[in-house]
């Protein structure tokens, strides 16, 4: 029980996700797309001001939180179009809290939380 428990965690906590979040300009990218509520390319990110650095960076940073699964990225013609995903950031999220919960909780401390 506990090697699942102990798997089910491991799982959970994915690096790529929080190496994609631990920078604050992918933050500052990511608050930005969530409030726009459709897809942007990286020329608007660029030009939205979230991010003050070059356009190769906003790629570079763009594709870090799409391989992190943050973001979706659409091709039209040549232009890519980059959405926050908030249903895969809430279920990892959620996966998560449930996993600390379970491995990590005591009895007690669910019922009495500090």
């Amino acid at each position: 029980m506990t090697q699942t428990r102990k798997h089910h965690l491991g799982a959970a906590l994915r690096p790529d996700l929080f190496r994609a979040l631990c920078d604050p300009t992918r933050l500052a990218i990511l608050g930005w797309l969530a409030t726009e509520r459709a897809p942007r390319t990286v020329s608007e990110v660029a030009a939205s001001g979230a991010c003050p650095v070059d356009l190769s960076v906003v790629s570079r940073h763009l594709a870090t939180l799409r391989d992190a699964g943050v973001l979706g990225a659409t091709r039209r013609g040549r232009e890519v179009f980059y959405s926050f995903q908030a249903a895969a950031v809430v279920r990892t999220l959620r996966d998560l809290a449930d996993a600390l919960e379970s491995c990590c909780v005591s009895p007690s401390t669910k019922d009495n939380p500090e």
